[in-house]
């Protein structure tokens, strides 16, 4: 946060002089993409973007990493051991790759530039909007969990500095889990979610990959040479029920989840080629891999089956090692939670102003505006939302569901489609296996979000 002159200038609180500023807003804050214009270059021409192959890779690493993998030993806990977490792993990642490479591939025939852009287009008008609301769903949930990360990290932070040791009862109204999320929120979150422009982004993108790969070598450090007074719980080798590992899923798409950024990054790359993309996130994934597993084994082997949903969370709050990490987490997500309200929240723009017939073009006069109060209520109600939902497992459990909907359904959807608007009238075995594994990726998409969303309603909600 040392960086306090990011958006101090007064022009980035005013209304845009730009008409074509909030045609741009729906594109991914996490590169820069040319806005599309008639006689621009088409998507295969390697003058249409200026990031490397290199800078892709590590730009849908830093998009896939992130607070997610505080979850990872938990979700290896609940899978039932590291060798079905492993597994697991292993598995959904085959179709995560398949996801990015169909929606390279679907971006390059359609000519469109953005996640939302390639399912309007291939996928037709009621599926576009249906993601766009995804979109909008998905951020507003993850920035509640944001919120509750931070709670995570600051109750134990404030142990340590108020002398505190774990599991006090009383304390200070100021050291309130409450007060200190909402005082942190009002001071540092919402003053950079009203700015129009995220600039800022590139220093919470250095500052998210340090503290995430900080934060997972701490977790292998500290397995390797535990504490004393820590002391894992049963250490589960096997899965108590079938059952189990699927719910281990949703940890795992809301941490691979990259999708909905890897469509403007691929158009961004110098040659934006889908065979050359291929290599591309599969590079990618398995270094995400590398450090999922690295922070689920280690994590899950340190603590068993007691450890926290947070796995920060079970560590003394007297380690000072583990205390820089929470501190790093905080400090990442307090300018990741911009980022991905400046997402939804161009998503919420974009749908309100389709649904009102006005050309986006046209209503720059209000933008100010609505930009004000759309933030102000996004940042209010995730902020009741986290006060109140104080399990990270929970949230993460369901944005989940709907990381799956980018990752499995709305990909294979748009594989569907496009193989069936060709015109052939004999059908090739490749064709009819494209379909198939099309097919697959829905079925399977459907599955995990229909079955977070009904552990959601059935066991959280009713329990």
């Amino acid at each position: 946060m040392a960086q306090v002159s990011i958006n101090s200038d007064y022009s980035e609180w005013a209304s845009s002089t730009d008409a074509g500023e909030r045609a741009r807003l729906l594109q991914s804050p996490c590169v820069d993409v040319v806005p599309k214009s008639e006689g621009e270059a088409s998507p295969g021409d390697p003058d249409s973007g200026t990031t490397s192959t290199l800078g892709a890779v590590f730009i849908v690493v830093n998009a896939c990493l992130g607070a997610g993998l505080l979850n990872f030993p938990a979700a290896f806990s609940t899978a039932g051991g590291v060798a079905s977490g492993i597994a697991l792993q292993m598995g959904m990642l085959v179709f995560i790759i398949s996801g990015l490479v169909i929606l390279a591939y679907c971006s390059q025939a359609s000519n469109e530039r953005t996640y939302q852009e390639v399912v309007w287009a291939v996928c037709g008008k009621l599926t576009g909007v249906l993601c766009e609301v995804a979109i909008a769903v998905y951020t507003f949930g993850t920035c509640i969990a944001f919120l509750i990360i931070i709670g995570d990290q600051q109750d134990k932070i404030i142990a340590v500095m108020s002398k505190e040791p774990d599991g006090t009862s009383s304390s200070p109204w100021y050291t309130d889990r409450k007060f200190t999320i909402s005082l942190t929120a009002f001071f540092f979150i919402l003053p950079l979610s009203i700015p129009k422009e995220i600039g800022f982004q590139k220093y919470a993108s250095f500052l998210s990959v340090v503290g995430t790969w900080y934060v997972t070598a701490i977790i292998i450090i500290k397995y390797i040479w535990p504490d004393k007074e820590m002391h894992p719980g049963d250490i589960l080798t096997r899965p108590t029920s079938w059952m189990a590992v699927f719910n281990a899923m949703p940890t795992i798409c809301f941490g691979f989840q990259c999708h909905v950024s890897s469509v403007p990054v691929f158009n961004s790359m110098r040659q934006p080629e889908v065979k050359t993309w291929g290599g591309v996130v599969t590079a990618a994934m398995v270094i995400a891999l590398a450090v999922y597993m690295g922070t689920g084994i280690c994590g899950f082997l340190t603590f068993g089956a007691a450890v926290d949903p947070d796995v920060l969370r079970s560590y003394p709050s007297e380690d000072v090692a583990v205390a820089v990490a929470r501190a790093f987490i905080i400090l990442s997500v307090l300018t990741s939670y911009p980022i991905l309200h400046f997402c939804g929240r161009a998503v919420v723009e974009g749908l309100w102003l389709r649904y009102k017939g006005i050309p986006v073009e046209e209503d720059v006069g209000r933008e100010r505006q609505r930009r004000v109060l759309q933030t102000l209520v996004w940042f209010l109600l995730t902020l009741l939302l986290a006060l109140f939902i104080p399990d990270i497992g929970k949230v993460i459990s369901v944005i989940g569901g709907l990381a799956a909907c980018f990752i499995f359904i709305f990909p294979g959807l748009c594989l569907i489609q496009a193989k069936l608007s060709e015109m052939e009238e004999v059908k090739p075995a490749s064709w009819w296996a494209l379909v198939s594994y099309g097919v697959l990726l829905v079925t399977l998409g459907a599955f995990i979000f229909g079955q977070t969303t009904a552990n959601a309603i059935f066991v959280d909600l009713l329990a």
